[in-house]
């Protein structure tokens, strides 16, 4: 599948401290230790509707991350999926009464052009469900084969479904109780009530072919995959198990992270699919989650589409610490615009203050789990300094505007 266009990133002398994230399974912040090449896998959109500002919070997110180790000096080999084959999709198809297909297209070429709006930097492999079927058929055989995964007793719809007890460490990513894991399960996509599975929190793998959907043919009859079962083949297969971030939205702990590790854990023997599992804090508006249900989405592309700023709707969404669900006002977005002029205006001058200690500052906090708000509390005291006072060193505004570009990722040019 097609990515958006690269973006070039400046060279800023100097080098930060190592990256150190909030490790959801381990509870605490500690270091990401990668090698020459640092690896991340983040799941990508389901594209039914276009991109709204809680997926641009965690995609921004985890860009921070990229931007971060490229300015060590690490390779970043960053995977993401999406998921064009699914029942919000083809609920969504039928509703408006047009291909499920076409729709997917038309959401994911939006969301492409977003995200270069907002100077993500694109996953080096962008692996969409339909291209990765054939991983994950093979994948379920290996699991069925094993012992982990087993065929309902169903003559009409034998789905595959994989063992919760198939791994011991099943749970340790999210840390939720029976109780919590059944709640979120049902809410999220789940189906503990289907007859015939060995237990109520088995997750689907291999969806036999339904009237109506499309199907893919399989040694266990024709069908597609389940939701889970998508992202540990395609990471497997792009990065390997033990890579160094999976990341996504705090919804996403469970049961998604917590079962596409097992389903790669009970294939690789592994302790741990991911060194680190991070995951972002959802944006709400006026209160509330933004939700589909709920119809309180802020979309991107139609910001983008009333001549608000990219580098403000960027700046707003990163004004509040990554793993904080927060909300999206009027009041947010104009601070952000206050700042982005600021910022412009102190990176114009002819000459201002000596940027380098701000600059320290600014790697510091990021290095700190992407503390966001003290790294724009560092840059904009330095902004205030340079517009009201000035200062003798010419080349200040020039490396002020490449950190900012190369770290936070947005343009003051």
């Amino acid at each position: 599948m097609q990515s958006w266009s690269d973006v070039a990133i400046p060279s800023v002398p100097g080098q930060g401290p190592p990256l150190r994230l909030f490790d959801t399974a381990d509870r605490a912040v500690r270091p990401v230790t990668p090698g020459d090449t640092a690896t991340m896998y983040v799941c990508g959109i389901t594209p039914y509707d276009a991109t709204h500002l809680g997926h641009a919070a965690t995609y921004l997110t985890f860009d921070l991350v990229n931007r971060i180790w490229r300015d060590a000096g690490h390779d970043v080999h960053y995977v993401q999926n999406v998921t064009d084959v699914d029942d919000p999709l083809f609920e969504r198809a039928e509703r408006d009464g047009e291909d499920w297909v076409v729709l997917g297209m038309r959401e994911t070429a939006l969301f492409r052009e977003d995200m270069e709006a907002l100077r993500v930097l694109p996953p080096r492999d962008y692996i969409g469900a339909v291209e990765s079927v054939n991983e994950v058929v093979e994948l379920v055989e290996k699991l069925v084969a094993s012992g982990a995964a087993y065929i309902v007793d169903d003559a009409e719809y034998p789905d595959v479904y994989f063992r919760t007890d198939a791994t011991e460490q099943f749970g340790y990513e999210s840390g939720y109780d029976h109780d919590t894991m059944m709640r979120f399960f049902a809410e999220r996509g789940g189906d503990p009530e289907r007859p015939g599975k060995r237990d109520p929190l088995d997750a689907l793998l291999w969806r036999a072919q339904r009237p109506g959907e499309p199907a893919w043919p399989s040694p266990f009859g024709d069908g597609r995959p389940g939701w889970h079962i998508e992202c540990a083949a395609i990471a497997l297969n792009r990065i390997g198990s033990g890579f160094d971030v999976q990341g996504g939205g705090s919804d996403l702990i469970f049961p998604h992270h917590e079962y596409s590790a097992a389903h790669a854990e009970a294939v690789t023997g592994d302790r741990r699919f991911a060194r680190h599992y991070v995951h972002t804090g959802m944006i709400g508006l006026d209160g509330e989650k933004m939700s589909k249900s709920r119809g309180n989405l802020v979309f991107v592309s139609k910001m983008r589409g009333e001549g608000i700023d990219s580098a403000a709707i960027r700046l707003g969404l990163l004004s509040g610490h990554y793993r904080v669900d927060r909300p999206w006002t009027n009041e947010v977005l104009e601070a952000a615009q206050a700042r982005l002029a600021l910022w412009r205006q102190a990176a114009a001058l002819p000459s201002a203050a000596s940027a380098e200690d701000t600059i320290a500052r600014l790697r510091q906090h990021l290095a700190d789990d992407l503390d966001t708000p003290k790294a724009l509390d560092a840059l904009d005291g330095w902004a205030t300094f340079a517009v009201e006072r000035g200062g003798d060193d010419a080349a200040a505004p020039g490396l002020f505007a490449d950190a900012v570009d190369a770290l936070l990722g947005v343009n003051l040019r």
